[in-house]
């Protein structure tokens, strides 16, 4: 079990510029700091140890969303409703789940249309949570890589197309999930209401639940399904991110979501910079860059200052 906090934080390239308080840039001149592997994913498996080691994230989601006795053994698949725009360039990804507004309306109207379309293909698609959409597949099934949202949202779709052996069934699932779904007239009432319409499904985050997971972190702090289930496996305490009301105790926290830069230094970063007087605290950044903060460190008189964090 381990006595470390740790915070999970979007990339260091987001904070460029940012001036620090003068405490917090003198614990970060000072702390230990290394670059890992880059990426959400590589961020994810450097506290969660899965067996196998890969982050089927709609089948950990759907631990959250319905337990593990829904999600085992069957392999999953999250069909995001998504809203799709064409333009000169192509047809681009401009929102998929909880940002294109979704509510238990949307689900009574679309899925009665697409579910034969994916029942024909001897899937079943539901949607346990109006934002979070799952096809239920055999567990043997094999999968073309999919790119997740953050990876392809602004982008042109055709760059982030499954490929291989097993990806022309997924195209053409995803050009006919479009045609019903841009014929359909809910979208019409979306448009009155000031809501975009949803008019394509994205695939992403396929896999089986891994057959063990385990964490050092004793309690995770995250309003993420798929952390929130990794927890459920791992048998840790979960807890919504409004529950951390400071940086007191040992735990996993996850900020990856927090927009308020200059909120997220003076509130999060300098909190936890405080509290590493008591124990270990790790800034993990998803682009790779890690510092690690100790009391011990205090004696390092003669490293500088950070005033902003640089990549």
């Amino acid at each position: 079990m381990s006595d470390r906090l740790i915070l999970l934080l979007p990339a260091l390239a987001n904070f460029t510029g940012q001036p620090l308080p003068p405490a917090l840039g003198k614990a970060l001149g000072r702390a230990q700091r290394v670059r890992l592997a880059p990426g959400e994913r590589a961020q994810l498996l450097r506290h969660f140890q899965l067996r196998p080691q890969a982050w089927p994230s709609a089948a950990l989601a759907r631990v959250a969303d319905a337990g593990i006795e829904d999600a085992r053994p069957d392999a999953w698949l999250r069909a995001d409703p998504a809203h799709l725009r064409a333009d000169i360039n192509g047809v681009r990804l401009l929102g998929i789940g909880r940002t294109v507004g979704l509510d238990p309306a949307d689900v009574e109207a679309f899925l009665p249309a697409l579910r034969p379309l994916f029942g024909d293909a001897g899937m079943m698609l539901d949607a346990p949570h109006p934002e979070r959409w799952y096809l239920r597949l055999a567990p043997a099934v094999k999968l073309p890589e999919f790119a997740a949202p953050e990876q392809a949202l602004g982008d042109d779709v055709f760059e982030h197309a499954p490929d291989g052996p097993e990806a022309r069934r997924w195209r053409t699932l995803m050009s006919e999930a479009q045609i019903l779904l841009h014929n359909h007239p809910h979208n019409a009432r979306r448009m009155e209401s000031g809501r975009v319409p949803v008019n394509g499904l994205w695939f992403w985050g396929g896999g089986v639940l891994p057959d063990a997971i385990e964490s050092a972190a004793p309690t995770l702090y995250s309003d993420d399904p798929e952390l929130r289930g990794a927890a459920i496996l791992a048998k840790l305490g979960g807890m919504n991110l409004s529950e951390c009301k400071d940086f007191s105790a040992a735990a996993l926290v996850d900020l990856r979501g927090q927009r308020d830069r200059p909120g997220l230094i003076q509130h999060g970063l300098a909190e936890a910079a405080r509290a590493a007087t008591g124990h270990e605290v790790v800034l993990d950044f998803s682009d790779g860059h890690v510092f690690t903060l100790a009391r011990r460190q205090r004696w390092r008189l003669w490293r500088k200052p950070l005033e902003r964090l640089l990549p």
